[in-house]
């Protein structure tokens, strides 16, 4: 197939603008305590795993070999179960911007875990820019507080986004040749259905509550974007957005993710902006902009 770069750059902006928006959907509704983080999830990936699942009726039949069923579900685990669950648990206990700046290291966790299990190596420059962004994340720990009549970030909502990111760059760092054995649907689809596996003995009473229909018209709404838009479009978008330009490209389209976050997140009065989380901000984003532009990062 012919690569077309204009598809390729139109499915990478617009999976990370969906990104960028999750953030906000997720904050509203896991602020609101009505539904808890983990329900979100299984509701997420039973909506996601059904999609996958009855896609997949109609493409070529794909066979999984059997030693990597034990592969895939430690991949859903540790990238999905693991990492959607402590974003659920920290967005709640942390501002939109501050999120945002934090999920802008993963590519620095995963350069590490790439130098440690694929051999990558490490450079001067590549040291730098970590240690420019670490300096950029205790400084907004440190000059963490309130303002503007905005409720700020707790040190619990910061530590489990950080653990996030290196749970999701562990995912791709330890998993990427299984990821790369089997089509996109046929990975996704076993790994939702992991995720279910995992997540429903423990909130079966929830998601299959009356509770459901209690709930505001706008909070399903919001629950219906989690489904169909953050976890079943975004995960076509980026694969195709990888088929028709470079990775460089589509890693840089990363930041386009925190910056839509933050605008609507202001624009909403759900976060406030101060010079500490500006400069915060210039130092995370250099620091991660300066590793992936070194000679060794692939």
């Amino acid at each position: 197939m012919k690569q077309s770069p204009l598809i390729g750059h139109a499915a990478c902006f617009a999976a990370y603008a969906i990104f960028g928006i999750n953030i906000i959907v997720c904050k509203d509704l896991t602020t609101s305590s009505a539904i808890s983080p983990l329900a979100i999830f299984t509701v997420r990936s039973l909506g996601a795993s059904a999609f996958f699942w009855i896609l997949s009726l109609f493409m070529p039949a794909e066979k999984v070999e059997r030693g990597d069923f034990l592969k895939i579900f430690a991949a859903s685990f540790l990238g999905f179960f693991l990492t959607q669950l402590t974003f659920l648990e920290a967005i709640p206990d942390i501002t939109p911007m501050h999120c945002s700046i934090i999920s802008a290291l993963t590519p620095i966790y995963t350069m590490f875990i790439a130098a440690v299990v694929l051999k990558e190596p490490l450079t001067w420059k590549k040291g730098g820019g970590v240690l420019l962004s670490l300096c950029g994340i205790i400084f907004l720990i440190m000059n963490n507080s309130r303002g503007n009549g905005v409720i700020e970030s707790k040190l619990s909502g910061i530590l489990l986004m950080v653990l996030n990111g290196v749970a999701f760059a562990l995912y791709l760092g330890v998993f990427r040749p299984v990821i790369m054995k089997y089509s996109v649907i046929t990975f996704m689809k076993w790994i939702f259905l992991f995720s279910v596996a995992m997540s429903l003995p423990f909130s079966f009473g929830e998601v299959f509550s009356p509770v459901w229909m209690e709930l505001p018209g706008v909070q399903l709404l919001e629950l219906g974007f989690l489904v169909l838009f953050a976890t079943c479009v975004c995960y076509f978008l980026i694969p195709l957005g990888q088929k028709n330009i470079r990775p460089t490209l589509v890693s840089m389209y990363s930041y386009v993710q925190p910056i839509i976050a933050t605008v609507i997140s202001i624009c909403i009065g759900m976060d406030g902006i101060t010079w500490q989380k500006v400069l915060a901000a210039v130092m995370v984003f250099t620091g991660v902009f300066v590793v992936s532009r070194s000679k060794a990062a692939k």
